[in-house]
């Protein structure tokens, strides 16, 4: 693939809001986040309207322009369903639903003097194009988990679709009820962080994995239901899409055990064209969906 010639800027959105300017498929500048590091993020952006999270996003591009980067374009990375440039729903950020973020960030740039293309997507897409820029693998297809707060399923190149992949139903359990979405037996809702604090309202995560290591029978069988359902969406992808590698990050990935996860996974696919899977632990790193969110925005005008 051709490499780029001229910055582009990315976002992303969780928590908290991180931008940085991006060339030739590489990260060309300090990242900047809001709040800034060291203040809480926990519910920074949860709890601010639609139109303060714009004002944000376009306060953290006029700072990286004064510093002297002029974006070709920008790319946001959103937690949710996003399309044609509007957030159908975003269960962890329930203010954004119906937001047209192109239009409503282009119109706010343009009022600061700022002419430029933005383009929206889902955050776990942009971590797979930021992995595969990071890797060199730009011409390839890359799948990837995001394990935190929700669970994500990104893919690159993006192709049309919907890819809540987090939303994967892996039980047929009624009791399954802890996905943010509302829906019954969701990936999510057994392996979200989120899901995880509801159903266990006496401990942490990591408290339960620990827990778990020590013999604690309800934290043993959490433990597994928690790798089993992880090993279903990824079985169930790769009976649809194939096999091939899988990268997994989030800050959860912590409680992964890949042997257990691999056992679960060969007991779910057994046709031999599609055992050639593998999947690689990948640290959770901010900078790969800046970087991403930045490469798709740059390839979507080019």
């Amino acid at each position: 693939m051709t490499q780029t010639t001229k910055p582009a800027i990315g976002l992303t959105l969780s928590h908290h809001i991180v931008a940085g300017v991006v060339n030739n498929n590489k990260l060309a500048s300090a990242l900047q986040s809001y709040p800034p590091e060291g203040e809480d993020y926990e519910d920074a952006l949860i709890e601010m309207p639609r139109e303060g999270i714009i004002s944000v996003m376009c306060d953290e591009i006029r700072a990286l322009i004064k510093g002297g980067a002029k974006p070709s374009a920008v790319g946001v990375a959103l937690p949710g369903i996003v399309r044609n440039g509007v957030v159908e729903d975003s269960p962890n950020l329930p203010q954004l639903k119906g937001a047209r973020v192109e239009e409503e960030l282009c119109a706010a740039l343009k009022e600061a003097g700022i002419s430029t293309t933005v383009k929206a997507m889902n955050d776990a897409d942009a971590v797979a194009a930021g992995l595969a820029a990071s890797h060199g693998k730009l011409e390839t297809t890359i799948r990837v988990w995001t394990v935190g707060t929700g669970i994500g399923f990104g893919r690159y190149p993006i192709v049309d679709g919907i890819w809540e992949g987090g939303h994967t139903v892996v039980t047929l359990d009624d009791k399954e009820t802890y996905c943010g979405c509302g829906g019954r037996g969701h990936l999510e809702g057994i392996m979200g962080h989120r899901a995880m604090r509801l159903r266990f309202l006496d401990m942490e995560p990591e408290d339960i994995f620990e827990n778990a290591k020590k013999g604690d029978p309800r934290c043993m069988e959490f433990r597994k239901l928690w790798h089993k359902a992880l090993a279903a969406a990824t079985a169930s992808s790769i009976h649809i899409s194939g096999a091939g590698k899988f990268y997994l990050t989030g800050f959860n990935i912590r409680f992964l055990d890949q042997n257990l996860l691999r056992d679960y996974i060969e007991q779910m696919v057994r046709m031999s064209p599609l055992q050639n899977f593998t999947f690689e632990i990948v640290p959770e790193a901010v900078e790969n969906e800046v970087l991403g969110a930045a490469v798709i925005a740059q390839q979507a005008i080019t």
